[in-house]
């Protein structure tokens, strides 16, 4: 005898059927797409107007330092001549200060930014962590203008009178080297304005590295400790691997702030166009300071023509240190993929 059993027919709802029970859910889902719509529009509107100004930004400063460009073509980059009297213009002096005391701050920064934020995430007792990493930010809050000061009042004079002594009579001493470490001990000076360039980029730096240094996972450090390696290996196989990226981030900003400085290094460098020497204790000039002093007294024409491309000279050198900087980044990803 056969048995037949009957398999109950179970009904698979479609999407028409879903849309006419519940009509709500179809209005919910037109509001989504409508919302996701607008939320696209918004934010790429948002990417093009940056672009459109950084391209706006780049187009007035080519028009408005077109005469300069004219009448000194690309020699302006490389001739020291500023007579504004006489309509001789020349960006040699101001890019050597920018750069020479970019150079200087970075030298001292990076280094102590990266003690800082070692001792903050590796070697600080806990209670002492929260309130230096505190003083530390609270460094970055001070106005330009009050670093300019307290340079040209407090540490100039006492740079001048005990330190270039110092560094003349034992530095200056040493071949080639030697010859930046030579000069009257005036206290104002290329060096003078790279060092308090450092002391303004050391929170930005310190801060980025530390918060980038504190998100490196516990396990891969513990582990590295458990294999009995020290701290500074540990710092330097494992924390700094994984936070390189970050970490270089933060160079460049601290760079982008030592670059564009204007109030700090106009009290401290000197203001002079001449360059006697290469001493890094001689005055000199920097292309932002050249624009605070000069810009609001400039004759229309071709002295202003020249203080602009001064700023386009600037905004290039910014750019070629960004384009650097990820250039830099792509090698070492293309690195670890081919060790990987």
């Amino acid at each position: 005898m056969d048995i037949t059993v009957a398999h109950p027919v179970v009904a698979v709802p479609t999407s028409d059927s879903i849309t006419k029970q519940s009509p709500g859910l179809s209005a919910r889902r037109k509001n989504s797409g409508l919302g996701d719509a607008l939320f696209f529009n918004i934010t790429r509107a948002f990417a093009v107007f940056t672009l459109l100004t950084l391209v706006g930004i780049i187009i007035s400063l080519l028009i408005s330092s077109w005469p300069s460009l004219q009448r000194f073509g690309i020699s302006f980059l490389w001739h020291a001549e500023w007579n504004p009297p006489a309509q001789h213009f020349g960006a040699l002096i101001p890019i050597y200060g920018t750069l020479v005391t970019s150079i200087i701050a970075l030298a001292i920064a990076v280094p102590v930014s990266f003690g800082i934020a070692l001792f903050l995430t590796e070697l600080s007792p806990r209670w002492l962590r929260r309130p230096l990493g505190t003083a530390i930010e609270l460094l970055a809050a001070i106005p330009s203008i009050v670093y300019g000061m307290w340079g040209l009042l407090v540490f100039a004079p006492f740079f001048g009178q005990y330190v270039q002594p110092v560094l003349a009579a034992t530095l200056g001493n040493i071949p080639l080297v030697g010859t930046l470490f030579r000069g009257p001990s005036l206290g104002i000076g290329l060096l003078s304005a790279g060092i308090i360039l450092a002391i303004m980029i050391i929170p930005f730096i310190a801060a980025v590295m530390r918060d980038v240094f504190s998100v490196t996972p516990s396990l891969l450090k513990e582990s590295a400790y458990a294999l009995g390696a020290t701290t500074w290996e540990v710092t330097r196989k494992v924390v700094l691997p994984y936070t390189k990226v970050g970490v270089i981030g933060g160079v460049m900003l601290g760079l982008g702030r030592a670059l564009g400085e204007t109030m700090a290094v106009t009290f401290v460098i000197g203001n002079t166009n001449f360059l006697n020497n290469a001493s890094l204790f001689s005055p000199g000039n920097s292309i932002t300071s050249a624009l605070a002093n000069e810009f609001q007294e400039a004759d229309p024409g071709l002295h202003s023509a020249a203080l602009i491309e001064l700023g386009l000279i600037l905004f290039l050198i910014t750019f070629l240190v960004l384009a650097a900087s990820k250039w830099l980044l792509l090698r070492l990803s293309r690195g670890e993929g081919s060790r990987t």
